[in-house]
């Protein structure tokens, strides 16, 4: 029986490395505290929102502040989507930058699965979502809202069920997240952009091309050390946001922009690739805290607020297609995609499920994967504005959604946790005591001798 299997090298998902699976965990312990943030800042605002005080969150989240001459004069609402939101892009371009030029994806082997089934998890729910929406051109905008993966909520969900997910799976869970907005973010630029103004696009080329070669040669142009050299590229990267921004391209496609410009590796004329972190690693340290810790909970706080009516309100909304599609979508779409694919996969390829592991495994990830929080919001008011009443029951049926994935992927995690511990049990003998687990270096062995098969 697979609950009495080994832990093996080869099969789906891969474990990756052993540095690739300590910087994925750090990663991760950092997104369950800002995780549990975010459910904290939307539950405050959902309740805000239906309180009798409601009138003055919805003044707070409408105030105005700004320079207007520049195309700044926003709501606080629209501060926290087009400026913190950016943030968290920029960190999303440098991970995704990482994991292609140093992580476990610059190996196609390796990268086809988490890949694949990634576009899956995209393609199947914004299907079921436009099935749904058909006869509706109104709402048939919002077919991109059930594609997004929140992986700050999903982690916080393993938090709270005390989930032992082996490395892999954790892997496998946050390279699907990480593709997911690659392909969010190219969704938001190509379909979402409107009122496009070529002269601020074209002039935001300028900064970004100094600020690229800033970030690249740093310590050539100004011999700084890379933990001061944030200070000069900071207002160069904000220039670069203002301007994306008057351009009519949401401003956090500047973030992914500016996120892809830090090098990831550093040169020799920089001390060599071994000799310390580089630019890459130094600002994931200092801002991905300021993300996960403030800025993604901030939007959830300004942007999860929806007056949703009462009961009455809430059981009439269950009809409107925007909800029901995004229901659809996140709950059934996403892990249909994402396991249906990988199961083709199996049948079409030399790539096989881990004996270690059973497909139940990957429904409970896959189930993770269908909580759409903070870019299925910012999509949703992308595709109806503030105002919509079809983005109030978009907004409705994504929290829904995300908490419905959550309570079935708890379910099955949990009734896996034994299976969980044993492995992870496994991954943590060294028998050699050389600091790096068994299981890691055999799985390097098996890899330089052909043996794996991903």
């Amino acid at each position: 029986m697979a609950e009495d299997k080994p832990v093996r090298s080869s099969g789906l998902p891969s474990r990756g490395t052993y540095s690739e699976a300590l910087r994925i965990g750090e990663i991760l312990r950092k997104e369950t505290v800002g995780g549990i943030l975010l459910v904290i800042a939307a539950a405050i605002a959902l309740l805000w929102a239906n309180s009798p005080f409601a009138d003055s969150y919805f003044a707070l989240r409408d105030f105005r502040v700004g320079y207007e001459p520049w195309h700044l004069e926003l709501s606080l609402g629209a501060w926290a989507a087009d400026g913190l939101l950016a943030i968290f892009f920029f960190l999303v371009g440098l991970e995704l930058k990482r994991e292609f030029v140093a992580g476990d994806l610059r190996n196609p082997s390796r990268a086809v699965v988490p890949v694949a089934a990634a576009i899956g998890g995209v393609i199947v729910p914004a299907v079921f979502y436009a099935v749904i929406n058909m006869t509706s051109p109104e709402t048939l905008r919002g077919w991109a809202i059930p594609t997004a993966t929140d992986i700050a909520f999903a982690v916080a969900v393993l938090a709270i069920v005390g989930s032992h997910l082996p490395s892999a799976l954790r892997i496998f869970l946050l390279t699907l997240a990480v593709v997911d907005d690659l392909i969010a973010i190219s969704i938001i630029a190509i379909f979402y952009s409107t009122d496009l103004d070529f002269v601020p696009l074209l002039l935001a080329l300028i900064p970004l091309a100094l600020y690229t070669a800033l970030a690249q040669k740093y310590r050539r142009f100004f011999g700084l050390k890379p933990a001061a050299a944030w200070f000069i590229l900071l207002p160069i990267g904000f220039v670069v946001w203002a301007l994306v921004h008057a351009g009519g391209i949401h401003a956090t496609v500047a973030g992914v922009l500016l996120g892809f410009a830090i090098p990831v590796i550093r040169s020799k004329a920089s001390g060599g690739p071994t000799a310390g972190p580089g630019l890459s690693e130094l600002f994931e340290h200092r801002f991905r805290p300021l993300s996960a810790g403030f800025a993604v909970p901030v939007f959830a706080f300004f942007s999860a607020g929806v007056a949703v009516g009462g009961w009455d309100g809430f059981v009439s909304s269950l009809t409107d297609p925007v909800l029901i599609g995004i229901a659809v979508g996140l709950v059934l779409g996403k892990p249909i995609g994402i396991v249906g694919t990988t199961w083709l996969l199996t049948k079409l390829t030399r790539v096989r499920l881990d004996p270690a592991l059973r497909w139940v495994d990957l429904i409970g990830v896959a189930l993770l994967a269908g909580i759409g929080f903070t870019v299925s919001l910012l999509i949703a008011d992308l595709s109806f504005g503030l105002e919509s009443a079809h983005n109030d029951h978009a907004k409705v049926g994504i929290l829904s959604a995300s908490l419905l994935a959550a309570f079935l992927a708890s379910i099955i995690l949990r009734a896996r946790n034994k299976r969980y511990r044993s492995i992870e049990e496994q991954e943590r003998v060294d028998s050699d005591l050389d600091g790096v687990p068994d299981v890691y270096q055999q799985d390097e062995a098996a890899g330089r001798s052909g043996g794996d098969t991903v």
